[in-house]
């Protein structure tokens, strides 16, 4: 059972910052235009080196441009300057250091999939996460050791650190888990707990200009909106609400809502106090579909709260909205 302790890899990321961001790296490429000395006043002190200070096992990379620190336009991914100038040298941290994702379109604009995992070598990064060809870039990088621009001794570099962090977290020694024991280390009423607690305090209540939170006993209330056919929140969270004594139902209208969708929840809105629209963007967008949901539940005059789901930011493409919380993932109500 000692296994399960002190073996989980801690990571900070995304290093140098993703703060202060204006695209999300997923589907394009953040410039950060900070100066020098704002991202070592911001960015740096505070989050990054406390965290190597306090040991921290490794650090994920951030898909963005940050030109004080490398005016070339490569992403701190793949920038030598940042991730070796300044994290390795200046910063003196030898521990292990991921990339982010390389199928998102902020490490791909510049350089195509062949090239990534081997410039983000070449910048100091030991381990490549998600590469959308697996096969592309592990026969890119042994090209590259074999002509001699990633020279064997920095693999060796990576595979040192990679295996001493192996090492302290007895992966090495202790691969194996009591299979028996994980009902009893893993998912347990103490971890529910917590997990409830962070998420409780972690739901964020934007607007309530209608005054309809919390929902009175009495009201009817429609939960419609998001789901994506596996998880259906709109269910569960009516079946919380109506554990809670409240009167709910469900009417989910999937990831993509149809006319016909639309137009049952918004009849059912009508015969109703209240509507619970849970909405979940697609990358950085909420889908149009879902944004002509909200504005014809709104247009029924009936008090509507805008629960995101995921992305805070879905607020941005409901500007009508009057009821607004964000839960940062899927919903649950006790």
């Amino acid at each position: 059972m000692k296994c399960f302790q002190n073996n989980v890899a801690a990571t900070a990321k995304h290093f140098p910052g993703h703060g202060n961001a204006d695209t999300d790296s997923h589907t394009g490429i953040p410039i950060i235009n900070r100066s020098a000395a704002d991202w070592h006043a911001i960015d740096h002190q505070p989050p990054f080196a406390a965290d190597i200070a306090a040991g921290i096992d490794s650090i994920m990379t951030a898909h963005l441009e940050v030109p004080s620190l490398d005016p070339s336009g490569d992403p701190a991914t793949l920038s030598a300057p940042i991730m070796t100038g300044i994290l390795r040298n200046q910063m003196h941290y030898d521990g292990v250091v991921v990339t982010d994702a390389l199928n998102m379109a902020g490490v791909r604009t510049k350089y195509g999939d062949d090239r990534v995992p081997v410039l983000a070598i070449k910048a100091g990064v030991d381990q490549l996460l998600m590469p959308p060809l697996f096969d592309l870039a592990y026969n890119s990088v042994l090209k590259a050791v074999h002509s001699g621009e990633i020279s064997v001794a920095r693999i060796e570099q990576s595979d040192l650190r990679i295996l001493r962090l192996k090492l302290k977290d007895r992966v090495l020694t202790q691969p194996f888990v009591n299979e028996k024991a994980v009902s009893q280390l893993v998912g347990t009423p103490q971890h529910l707990a917590a997990a409830q607690a962070v998420t409780d305090r972690g739901i964020t209540l934007v607007k309530n200009d209608d005054h309809v939170l919390p929902l009175a006993k009495s009201a009817k209330v429609l939960v419609t909106g998001w789901d994506n056919g596996v998880t259906i929140p709109t269910t569960a969270l009516a079946s919380d609400l109506t554990s809670a004594g409240i009167t709910a139902t469900a009417l989910p209208t999937g990831a993509v809502p149809t006319a016909a969708s639309v137009s049952a929840a918004v009849a059912a809105a009508q015969q109703n106090d209240v509507t619970i629209l849970l909405t979940r963007s697609s990358a950085a967008v909420l889908g149009a579909s879902q944004q002509t949901l909200a504005a014809q539940l709104i247009a029924t005059g009936k008090p509507v709260v805008v629960v995101a789901v995921q992305n805070a930011f879905d607020i941005a493409y409901i500007p009508t909205a009057r009821n607004y919380l964000t839960s940062y993932y899927t919903v649950r109500c006790r």
